[in-house]
């Protein structure tokens, strides 16, 4: 099948779902114009080329069946496109649904699905301007979907990191740390050491909220040259706060 000129100026730039007709879900969204929403069969079908999306063809065609593919929405310009896809993408996978893509919508990131809590900590999260000497920043990036699933911001944090004997620094609190803004702080109540390696973790409790509200929703300003998953080092948070997407 083609697209005729008619259709093709018709549509636009467009967004997309393939459609698996064994469970009739989608398993890929995506943005396009022209004939985009067909060519991912034709790539399955004429090349080698392994993902899990091109994957997913093939076996509906060795299964005798046909992909449906479906316009979402359409007649749009390319940028509206973008947040469209986006959106669905996020809406999907926020749900329990499955996708193929290989990476998250365009701004996903900033402007994404995210709780009211987490809007709050975007756009009004006051700076980190001190850090005890007996607190270590734990980044959870990888880590953060897990702790809003099956298990918690704890699971997620006390283990496994690369550091220095936190015992010999006297670490005492664990802040852990999402795309810049600390989501919860522990109290350690021991370190303990993977056997034979440099990766520790922790044991401990939620710390009291006399420390907690000090570190707790802050945004952290990085000091160049600070390393992941372990901070120790901020720098002077600026006096504004530019829109993340900026």
């Amino acid at each position: 099948m083609e697209f005729s000129p008619k259709l093709i100026e018709a549509l636009k730039s467009y967004v997309y779902a393939l459609i698996d007709p064994r469970d009739n879900k989608p398993f890929y969204i995506g943005k396009g114009e022209g004939g985009r929403v067909l060519a991912h069969a034709n790539e399955a079908l004429a090349t080698e080329h392994e993902t899990d999306k091109l994957d997913t063809i093939r076996d509906v065609h060795a299964a005798g069946l046909q992909v449906k593919h479906v316009i979402l929405r359409h007649g749009m310009d390319s940028k509206t496109a973008f947040v469209v896809e986006s959106a669905l993408i996020d809406f999907v996978e926020h749900f329990g649904g499955e996708l193929t893509n290989i990476v998250a919508g365009h701004h996903s990131s900033v402007f994404g699905v995210k709780t009211i809590d987490e809007l709050a900590r975007q756009y009004e999260a006051p700076p980190l301007k001190s850090l005890g000497d007996d607190c270590v920043i734990i980044n959870i990036n990888r880590r953060y979907d897990e702790a809003k699933g099956e298990q918690t911001f704890y699971d997620v944090t006390r283990e496994y990191w690369a550091m220095a004997n936190p015992q010999k620094r006297g670490l005492k609190y664990a802040l852990a740390e999402y795309r810049g803004f600390v989501v919860e702080v522990f109290e350690t109540e021991r370190w303990y050491q993977v056997k034979e390696s440099k990766r520790w973790g922790f044991e401990g409790v939620v710390a009291p909220d006399a420390i907690r509200n000090l570190y707790i929703n802050r945004k952290i300003y990085k000091a160049r040259g600070t390393a992941n998953p372990i901070a120790y080092r901020l720098q002077i948070a600026p006096e504004e706060t530019k829109n993340p997407a900026q």
